[in-house]
């Protein structure tokens, strides 16, 4: 197919342009041609919205984070993490986090680290006229405006998500190409061997046959999937467990934390496992972690 030959020949992701292949994207069905006119949210409208928002905070982060730090975090699993977010006290213990709603697909992957690339998606509906929706190609624009290495993020807003999947063999290839490392999505997706084949992790509610009336209705904007509140540019952490947001504010301080934490466990574990177990030890123990 076009479409997955031309992101698979991109030998240099800087080299990578949106715009042809969107046109490629759009050969592969003559009615999905996007219009250049007409109610169609760009991009500039939304960076518009967020970035005047009474609260200040930009569409993007401030700062990435070097890659070393990322390759740190890396090499965190999803509990530990967690658990060291919750000695800064930044958020409540029961948000940040994707409910097991959400499903990691490939629990043997490692770890992923990226930030969020936000959109709003709906399958179940046809639309009003014509059998299918104009296909949003300008948000891949936007998915490029995020730092490198990118989460993509779907909330799947219908009452019932999950009928028909936006990510499948094409998109699954398209976003790789885009410098995505991973989707995250309350709906569903499909044909995963061929993100598996990409080495793209995939989180989601469930896998379906179609793609039904798969269509983004926009991007960038706030969304919720599974419990956790995203926003375009939130960091993101995601292992076999499921996925966090890590506030950028610590998230440097996050490994050191980690490891401490680790050696309490590993000291706890380990006296369950001594012959001198008892529990007045394991209270003492434990009064001192």
């Amino acid at each position: 197919m076009v479409g997955i030959e031309t992101c698979r020949s991109v030998d240099q992701f800087e080299a990578f342009s949106a715009a042809p292949l969107a046109s490629l994207y759009n050969r592969l069905d003559p009615s999905l041609d996007l219009p250049t006119a007409g109610p169609v949210r760009t991009f500039a409208t939304l960076l518009s919205r967020t970035q005047r928002r009474e609260s200040g905070v930009p569409l993007v982060p401030n700062h990435v984070l070097t890659e070393a730090q990322l390759e740190k975090l890396l090499h965190l699993d999803s509990c530990t993490l967690a658990n060291a977010i919750e000695t800064f006290e930044v958020r409540l213990r029961n948000t940040g986090f994707t409910d097991s709603s959400v499903h990691c697909l490939f629990p043997d992957f490692p770890a992923v680290v990226g930030y969020a690339a936000t959109a709003r998606v709906r399958t179940s509906d046809p639309p009003m006229q014509g059998h299918s929706y104009f296909d949003r190609t300008d948000w891949w624009n936007y998915i490029l405006s995020i730092p490198a290495p990118r989460i993509v993020v779907l909330e799947d807003i219908d009452a019932h998500p999950g009928l028909g999947a936006l990510v499948g063999e094409v998109h699954a290839n398209i976003l790789s190409a885009l410098g995505c490392a991973c989707v995250v999505t309350n709906g569903s997706v499909r044909n995963p061997q061929a993100a598996r084949g990409l080495g793209l992790q995939m989180f989601a509610g469930g896998v379906c046959v179609s793609h039904a009336y798969a269509h983004v209705f926009d991007f960038g904007a706030s969304i919720a999937v599974g419990g956790m509140a995203v926003e375009t540019g939130d960091l993101l952490h995601g292992d076999s467990h499921g996925v966090q947001t890590v506030p950028l504010a610590i998230a440097d301080k996050l490994p050191d934390v980690a490891d401490r934490i680790t050696q309490q466990k590993q000291r706890l574990v380990a006296l369950c496992h001594s012959p001198t177990f008892s529990l007045q030890r394991l209270r003492s123990a434990v009064k001192d972690t």
